[in-house]
């Protein structure tokens, strides 16, 4: 199964923020179009072999640069956003009903064991989110979106271990592209065995970063970063197996309390990297909560604990409005204060 479609919902330079911010390039101008509504616009596009031109079948997922809709992002869902397509028997995909904003593509085969997953260039593929070429959607208009050109796939195999003691660390979930787990439910991503070993297939033949998450853990990308923009990447070849290993950093503790006239049933706390709005980590709760975050790194928090909206830290109605709250290495206190009276809310 593709990865990373989960089951149902560092402080860093500002340079870095620029790069994530300022694309390789944007899609334009759109053309009036049919499938478009008053209030959406429609992307279009079309798959094909990458070395024979002929129609190839994937579905491929609009995945916003907006951070307050990059975030929205609940329990069981993957940060591919909310617009998505498959192909026809021609390769063809059109995806209708989409909001306007820029986006970048990430596409997903049929065929697993033909062609690899890719974030969609200008000239085909790359592992790499901010490198993908960027989309943007108008109200009423329908853009053409790049060719995706799907090439043969390789994967990334290797150990996950303690950075402090060097063992093992089982059950660690590796992907690449962030998630908010279940609680109840394991996502489709590899996890780690008894002796911290793990494979990913699927993988088109580009440098990727790997994200490695898990109960306990601090969730950081490759090299112990929290920030996939300076994440270690590595090269995938057609057909072989490019070696990771990951030490994992221990974490630092995010807690506090929760107090809510009443808890949903499933109730988390999530952070987000403050600047590339990356889910940082999850944490089921009660009326505490204790989360595992990498130290060095700046982020924000949402409480997804009552019903209506998650509340975002200390008030606001999405990621742009939250405090970064930065991480070091003693633990952090952050409550709150969900109930019906509650001041500034």
């Amino acid at each position: 199964m593709p990865d990373p479609l989960v089951r149902s919902r560092v402080r860093v330079a500002a340079g870095l923020a620029a790069a994530l911010l300022l694309p390789p390039g944007v899609l334009g101008p759109a053309v009036p179009g049919r499938a478009a509504s008053a209030a959406t616009g429609s992307v279009t596009t079309a798959v094909r072999d990458a070395r024979t031109g002929e129609p190839a079948r994937a579905c491929v997922s609009l995945v916003p640069l907006d951070p307050d809709r990059l975030t929205a992002v609940y329990v069981g869902e993957s940060q591919l956003g909310r617009s998505a397509g498959c192909t026809d028997d021609r390769g063809r995909i059109a995806v209708s009903g989409v909001e306007p904003g820029r986006y970048r593509l990430f596409a997903q085969p049929y065929e697993t064991g033909r062609y690899g997953r890719q974030w969609v260039g200008g000239r085909g593929g790359t592992g790499q989110r901010h490198q993908a070429w960027v989309v943007s959607v108008a109200a009423g208009t329908t853009t053409v979106a790049p060719r995706v050109r799907l090439d043969p796939p390789g994967q990334i195999s290797g150990v996950v271990s303690d950075a402090a003691t060097g063992s093992p660390v089982a059950g660690v979930q590796v992907a690449v592209v962030p998630f908010v787990p279940h609680p109840k439910y394991s996502p489709d991503v590899p996890i780690t065995d008894d002796t911290g070993r793990y494979t990913v297939t699927g993988l088109g033949p580009y440098d990727w970063a790997l994200r490695f998450s898990g109960a306990r853990i601090a969730t950081q990308w490759s090299g112990g970063v929290g920030n996939p923009l300076l994440a270690r990447a590595v090269r995938v070849r057609p057909g072989g197996t490019a070696t990771l290993h990951q030490a994992l950093r221990r974490p630092t503790a995010v807690r506090g309390s929760i107090r809510a006239d009443e808890l949903a049933t499933y109730s988390t706390v999530v952070a987000f990297d403050a600047v590339t709005g990356d889910v940082a980590g999850a944490v089921d709760v009660g009326p505490s909560y204790d989360l595992p975050v990498l130290p060095g790194q700046r982020v924000r928090l949402r409480c997804d604990c009552a019903t209506g909206p998650g509340r975002w830290h200390p008030g606001g109605s999405g990621f742009t409005d939250a405090a970064p709250v930065r991480v070091g290495r003693a633990p952090v206190t952050v409550d709150f204060d969900l109930t019906a009276d509650a001041d500034g809310w």
